[in-house]
């Protein structure tokens, strides 16, 4: 800053004039927070270049001043400026940053990557030159509390310290957001000091890791210290913020305005409403209007509600695709990740337990351990898109149990112990282990996913590449008239307009369940439950669980959203239960018995087959009181002639053996473990 007194007078006069003439936007800003000043770039710019330039060229300074304004203009107790709205020219990529920006205004934007506890710390120490009288002020990065290493008239000596600020300091590490990188590019990280105002409980909401954020600051170099305690002549940089500006909101944090209300409501009035949105989501895919409407009552949920017990029922619908290669699953996949708000897409073999829910890494900062939110924390009231899913190891998926159906993620590693809200909905899509699917083999054994996650899926949609002269056709036509004019579609809602129509939905609409729909759903699942059967086995086949029932609930109130309506109506209901009979017919039909089977899709073992492998079991424990412990498998077969056909036995008796109820000690001959 110019040394010149003069100057600093003129400014300080010029920021009470501006000061005076924006009283009320002050001190509406002063009303609302507590010390902390809201100052708008552009008022400043349009009231006075003088000062705009000086607090571009010398912002701690300008801003000093600014405050000390404040002050004598009795607006407000040691007050803090945060600004809003600076100009274009102070944005910089992070690494774009060079030394030229030490001291200068920056604006950055990033993710937060990591997030250090809240402490209090000497962030500036004042010292004074005893050779010259200079007053020079250090910021205290490092542990160890630093000296001047020379002033200005080349002493060396010892400074005398003539004050030190203690203030709540938070250290974030931030990365560039991968949208704004190139090819190949690694994205760079910068180190931000957060205080003061910056890290009350109501701001820390806003840097939790994985938020993106913009931040204002200036920028600082960091003095490195060698080895043997001296100063490397290569110094680190790092912003000290003054303002912080989420970046990313959920559907419920988003802005809508008073024309695009009148936009949604407008298209709310539409008798097909459902199919324009519907036909919304991935356009550039033909057919698929069940999936596509599936999705759309995702990307809306359900309500969750709190009972009586204090529990919580989760609104969030989770969807898996099944399919053939080629049928477009990773496309649909990719357009609602970038449509949902926190939308992240992860590949199955790129993602681990610890990316998906939170790993624990070390600290340099603390030197300690600091918790890492994976995609799923990170993605809270938005959604994650899992592509190839049976391409994860189990360990990894097995992370996922308590986050589809808790909405948590409990985590003890070294010396942590927390538990991070998941509020994230999952669409998640595999393919078959044998490549195309096998409509004779159950589920469970063409994915490699347990039973325990399968069941967690709301809806299970199985995509099959079957050749179809009409179908074909409309599929190429698509296809090629995408390829010839892209971006030409007719009677789609713009993705923009989509995301409000969604958020406005979210936070708007809260459906409650009518009697009618009630009747409705109740009546679908006790008529299911107690579905007659051919057989007269003695374990009759379970169609649907109270799981899948609350799946219904939650896909008549998504529904009810669609329509902008407060009441869950039969006409949803009756929606909800027909995908839900879609899901079933594809993954939970039993041939055999000619009746649904929720075992069939959750276990690979149908209840008709369960119950054959408890009559062998059953025939073998006689057998061996008859004949002792050695079984021949001719008295095996003998049996069974009548019940059980020979491939049926095999069978049977290769998953007993699988599971070590027998073993074979020598040919021909079976013995009970």
């Amino acid at each position: 800053m110019p040394e010149n007194k003069k100057k600093q007078e003129e400014l300080l006069l010029e920021a009470k004039k501006f000061f005076n003439a924006y009283k009320s936007e002050i001190g509406e800003s002063l009303r609302s927070g507590e010390r902390v000043v809201r100052l708008m770039f552009p008022h400043l710019l349009e009231f006075s270049p003088e000062l705009t330039e000086a607090l571009l060229q010398f912002p701690e300074d300008t801003t000093a001043i600014l405050e000390t304004a404040l002050e004598e203009s009795n607006l407000g107790k040691s007050p803090r400026i945060r600004y809003y709205d600076l100009p274009k020219t102070s944005f910089t990529r992070i690494r774009e940053i060079r030394a030229k920006h030490l001291d200068r205004f920056l604006t950055v934007e990033g993710i937060v990557r990591q997030a250090s506890d809240v402490r209090p710390q000497v962030v500036n120490a004042k010292f004074e030159c005893p050779n010259c009288g200079a007053i020079l002020s250090v910021l205290q990065i490092d542990k160890k509390f630093r000296e001047p290493s020379r002033c200005s008239c080349q002493w060396k000596g010892t400074f005398k310290l003539l004050s030190k600020e203690m203030v709540d300091v938070q250290r974030l590490m931030i990365e560039e957001s991968p949208d704004s990188l190139e090819g190949g590019e690694q994205p760079r990280r910068i180190s931000v000091f957060l205080k003061e105002d910056l890290v009350d409980p109501k701001m820390e909401e806003r840097t939790t890791p994985g938020s993106k954020i913009k931040i204002h600051g200036v920028l600082k170099e960091v003095p490195v210290p060698l080895q043997t305690g001296a100063i490397s002549t290569r110094f680190d940089i790092a912003i000290e913020a003054n303002n912080i500006i989420p970046l990313e909101e959920s559907f419920e944090d988003l802005n809508i305005s008073e024309d695009e209300i009148k936009d949604i409501l407008e298209l709310a009035a539409d008798p097909s409403v459902h199919k324009r949105l519907a036909r919304s989501i991935a356009p550039t895919v033909y057919g698929f209007e069940n999936i596509k409407e599936a999705i759309l009552l995702e990307l809306l949920g359900g309500v969750r509600k709190t009972k009586s017990d204090g529990g919580s029922t989760r609104g969030d619908i989770h969807i898996l695709l099944v399919g053939d290669p080629g049928v477009a699953k990773s496309v649909m996949l990719k357009f609602t990740s970038t449509i949902a708000p926190k939308g992240r897409y992860v590949s199955g073999k790129a993602a681990t337990s610890a990316g998906l829910t939170a790993a624990v890494v070390k600290d340099e900062f603390l030197r300690g351990w600091s918790l890492e939110a994976g995609a799923m924390v990170l993605a809270n009231k938005g959604m994650v898109c899992i592509d190839e899913i049976e391409k994860m190891t189990e360990q990894d998926r097995s992370a996922m149990h308590e986050a589809l159906e808790q909405q948590t993620v409990s985590i003890s590693k070294a010396n942590i112990h927390a538990t991070l809200r998941a509020e994230t909905t999952v669409l998640a899509a595999g393919n078959p282990k044998l490549g195309r699917f096998d409509p004779y083999t159950p589920i469970p054994q063409q994915i490699d996913i347990s039973p325990a996650l399968l069941s967690r899926f709301d809806i299970i949609f199985v995509i099959r590449d079957l050749p179809n002269k009409a179908q074909d056709e409309a599929i190429a036509t698509h296809v090629l008239q995408e390829h010839k004019q892209p971006g030409e579609q007719e009677a789609v809602v713009d993705p923009k307009l989509l995301r409000k129509y969604i958020a406005y939905a979210k936070q708007k609409i809260k459906p409650k369940l009518t009697d009618e729909a009630v009747e409705e759903i109740k009546e679908f699942y006790v008529k299911l439950r107690n579905q007659s059967v051919n057989s007269d086995a003695a374990i009759k086949p379970i169609p649907i669980t109270a799981r899948q029932l609350e799946g219904i609930i939650r896909l008549s109130e998504a529904h009810a959203k669609i329509r902008l309506s407060h009441e869950v109506k039969r006409e949803d209901a009756k929606k909800a239960i027909e995908l839900l009979k879609i899901s079933l017919r594809q993954v939970g039909y039993d041939e055999e018995t000619k009746s649904y089977d929720i075992d069939k899709m959750t276990t690979g073992i149908t209840s008709s087959k369960r119950g054959k492998i408890l009559l062998v079991r059953e025939t073998i424990a006689r057998l061996e009181s008859k004949l002792g412990k050695l079984i021949p498998e001719e008295e095996l077969l003998k049996a069974f002639e009548n019940n059980i056909s020979q491939t049926e036995l095999e069978e049977v008796m290769t998953l007993l053996k699988k599971d070590g109820y027998i073993f074979q000690p020598r040919q021909g001959f079976i013995q009970r473990m």
